[in-house]
């Protein structure tokens, strides 16, 4: 299986995906634990994939989103952003709002924690 067709098949089938340096419980760069964490503080199941760990996926996801950044979220099969996009819309409450649409478990209270942590 191509690189692309393994990440298209990640997307489908999960929910919520993070490419991301490293994984949910360890990652590698300060953007990737910012994303992750933001993600693992509001409760959120999110498949994450370590790009370190194969360089046809790094390549790959960046090709697939045409975005040239890493990390990656993607929620129902859709690009969400990058660390910036991600916490500008954290601490705008369009995250929730988007998770809302979708149908993905978040904890609202959480997410208000980080908006009022960073007022």
């Amino acid at each position: 299986m191509s690189a692309l067709d393994q990440i298209r098949e990640t997307i489908e089938k999960n929910d919520v995906v993070l490419y991301m340096k490293g994984t949910k419980m360890m990652p590698q760069c300060g953007f990737s634990s910012r994303v992750a964490g933001v993600l693992n503080f509001m409760g959120v199941d999110f498949a994450d994939v370590n790009v370190l760990a194969d360089p046809e996926v790094r390549q790959g996801i960046k090709d697939f989103s045409d975005w040239p950044t890493i990390p990656q979220l993607y929620v129902k099969g859709e690009f969400v952003g990058g660390c910036d996009i991600v916490t500008e819309m954290t601490l705008s409450g369009e995250l929730d709002q988007l998770f809302e649409a979708k149908g993905i478990a978040f904890d609202k209270a959480k997410a208000e924690q980080i908006r009022e942590a960073n007022k």
